[in-house]
């Protein structure tokens, strides 16, 4: 019977009929467990969104893609900018980022201890093959950064035969985007060519950006070596919209497009290259080599602070990744490497006038900080998978590293203004001298799946995870502290899921609990300090439906809990602020025709505390998201994008500091119109 629906199926696509099947999730490729393609699914909790969804969702901002994986909430702020969650709150802070590896092909976006919290723009995420999210700490091939989850957007690969795809859409507020991809070549040479380009007029006053990112590849394939190389480039001008104060802005009308801070802005560049050597060797052996070089430059007004100083900062990078696997028997697989980083940077922080307080001048003109930081990450890891039988399996590994900086204060030292003038009361800005700090840290993890039946697996995991001190928590300090003892964070992660396969419904849902230690955090008296302890609780489900063949529903969710597990803070128990417990999407797709598509979407972010004493809260919100394409003749596609359909009033993101509540509030209902042209 089975074989004749096929034969119909069949049958009917090739008469040119309107028949559409939905097709079961193709097997992913996954590479960010260990640097090499799999397509069985690694032990820890990993998500994939792909390059269909990817088109589809044709995000403006990163925060419209990655809510398709549970317990992840990339919080938007204005523009292009943005805060991460992986199983926590929305980090905040300079260091804060540290808490997460966000990579493109594997390579960190950012030097180990140089982290920016919107660093995601720097990635083409538009034009990626996929993003890979593993929630909770990495593996051994990851090391610092990789304590909370890991980021991994994943470069298209070059066809063959020759391709050329152009789109260009248009939106609310003078928006407008044109993507341009090309690919060719052969079986042993092949290149391609990925790049857009974004205007938009900005839904605030004084607001709006430019963004142009591109990619280029190179892939050759020889009969004993295979090579990868990626050249990647963005930019982006941006001037910035602030915080909106007061009690439920969000929801009144005369605030929705207001901008406090009209002068701000951020510009910012990068550029990456790497080329990945892969060889095939004897006895089921295979070695990866992959050397790379990273530049980043950004200027940016923080309008923030009191004063709104202008920070400028920038790294320049060069290292290699290596790892060699290779098969013990049947049963066993190794993997192994070492990788070194080498940055140089530099930060300096200038304000215009002085700023006065009650107290007198605390925030002096000129310059705050400038300093140049030199750093090496250097690391060792090994893993492995044992299959005893082919319904077991066992994963381990780890990793040591060590961190090294070399800090040179280029200003005075101590805690006047530039000149040494001290300030009527202390100045908030302190420059620590000369200084050497190194850090050594190890990261494992321990898995183990066990086959239930043949569609259901048991799987629990153990893992370790750290992130040294970044650079500004150790050297871009206030109020007189000369020197920050600080320890690298820890986290613990256990979890325990299932993970269903059925011919029409695929499902994983996983407990864990995730206890981090030695946080870095800012105390009362405005000096960085280690000692901080959370403790975070939760369950994740992602499930997929094939309703029919042509329509098909997918549901990603979490509930989790997080407090403050100790009293650094004063607030032992509360719950952390801007840490929903219940976050949750759903996509309902139907395909009636194969040129004809529609996607509806809910995304759900629930209520939650806005500061640490919780007592502000924000009430969460939903949006309807509504997505259509009709293909009009072969290789045209029109689409037609709605967000927010039901012009909910809601904050992309909610705080509550200095006394006020403050927002960064969402846009009404929206419309994108596009065209796709193919040949």
């Amino acid at each position: 019977m089975r074989q004749k629906s096929q034969q119909a199926l069949l049958a009917a696509f090739l008469a040119g009929t309107s028949t559409v099947v939905l097709s079961a999730e193709l097997e992913q490729v996954i590479v960010s467990a260990n640097r090499i393609e799999q397509t069985q699914q690694p032990l820890n909790s990993l998500s994939v969104i792909g390059e269909q969804a990817i088109d589809r969702v044709s995000h403006t901002h990163i925060n419209e893609l990655l809510n398709r994986a549970p317990g992840v909430w990339i919080s938007r702020g204005n523009g292009q900018e943005h805060l991460t969650a992986i199983r926590s709150a929305v980090l905040t802070g300079g260091g804060s980022c540290g808490a997460f590896y966000m990579a493109q092909d594997g390579i960190p976006l950012r030097a180990p201890g140089f982290c920016n919290v919107n660093q995601l723009f720097d990635a083409n995420s538009e034009q990626a093959a996929r993003v890979e999210v593993i929630r909770g700490p990495g593996t051994a091939v990851h090391g610092s950064n990789a304590l909370n989850g890991v980021i991994n957007v994943i470069t298209k690969a070059p066809s063959e035969e020759p391709s050329t795809r152009i789109s260009a859409e248009g939106g609310p507020h003078d928006y407008g985007r044109v993507k341009l991809e090309h690919s060719q070549g052969n079986e042993t040479h092949r290149f391609g060519f990925y790049g857009n380009g974004a205007h938009d007029g900005g839904y605030k006053d004084d607001s709006g950006f430019d963004q142009q990112k591109m990619t280029l590849r190179y892939d050759y394939s020889g009969s004993t070596w295979s090579n990868q190389n990626v050249l990647t480039a963005t930019n982006l001008n941006q001037e910035t919209a602030g915080f909106v104060l007061g009690q439920d802005a969000y929801k009144v009308d005369a605030l929705k497009k207001s901008n406090p801070n009209p002068e701000a802005y951020r510009d910012t560049s990068s550029g990456r290259f790497y080329s990945r050597w892969e060889r095939e060797g004897s006895q089921d052996t295979h070695f990866v080599v992959t050397p790379y070089l990273r530049y980043t430059e950004m200027a940016f007004l923080q309008h923030f602070l009191p004063g709104t100083p202008l920070e400028e900062n920038g790294q320049k990078s060069a290292g290699v990744q290596t790892a060699f696997y290779s098969n013990q028997g049947s049963h066993t697989r190794l993997h192994y490497g070492f990788d070194l980083d080498l940055t140089e940077s530099y930060l300096r922080e200038t304000q215009e006038t002085p700023t006065f307080t009650r107290f007198g001048t605390g925030f002096p003109g000129g310059k705050h900080y400038d300093y140049e930081v030199d750093a090496t990450t250097a690391a060792w890891f090994v893993g492995g998978t044992w299959h005893p039988k082919v319904e077991r399996e066992l994963s381990a590994g780890v990793r040591y590293e060590i961190q090294r900086y070399d800090y040179d204060n280029l200003m005075l030292d101590g805690n006047t203004d530039e000149n040494g003038v001290p300030c009527a009361s202390p100045c908030r800005y302190t420059r620590p001298a000369d200084d050497k700090d190194n850090f050594y840290n190890w990261s494992g993890n321990l898995g183990y799946r066990e086959a239930l039946s043949d569609t259901v697996d048991a799987v629990v995991h153990f893992s370790r995870g750290f992130r040294a001190p970044q650079a500004t928590e150790l050297y871009r300090l206030q109020s007189g502290q000369i020197k920050a003892d600080l320890d690298s964070e820890e986290v613990t992660n256990a979890e325990i899921g299932l993970r269903g396969n059925w011919s029409r419904v695929s499902a994983s849902i996983t407990a864990y609990r995730l206890e981090k230690d030695n946080i870095i955090l800012q105390d009362s008296n405005r000096q960085n300090v280690s000692g901080g302890k959370t403790l975070r609780r939760g369950i994740e489900l992602e499930l997929g439906w094939k309703i029919l063949d042509n329509l098909r529903f997918d549901f990603q969710g979490s509930y989790a809990k997080s407090q403050y597990d100790n009293d650094v803070l004063g607030v032992e128990d509360n719950e952390i602020d801007t840490a929903p417990r219940q976050m949750a999407s759903a996509q309902l797709l139907w395909k009636p025709f194969s040129t004809t598509s529609a996607e509806v979407e809910w995304v759900h972010v629930g209520e939650h505390y806005l500061n640490e004493a919780n007592t502000a809260m924000y009430d969460g919100h939903n949006l309807v998201n509504l997505r259509l394409a009709q293909g009009l003749t072969k290789g045209l596609e029109v689409s037609l994008r709605v967000t927010n359909v039901t012009d909910e009033d809601y904050a992309e993101r909610a705080d509550f500091a200095f006394g006020n509540y403050r927002y960064f509030i969402g846009e009404p209902r929206s419309a994108y119109v596009g065209f796709t042209a193919e040949f």
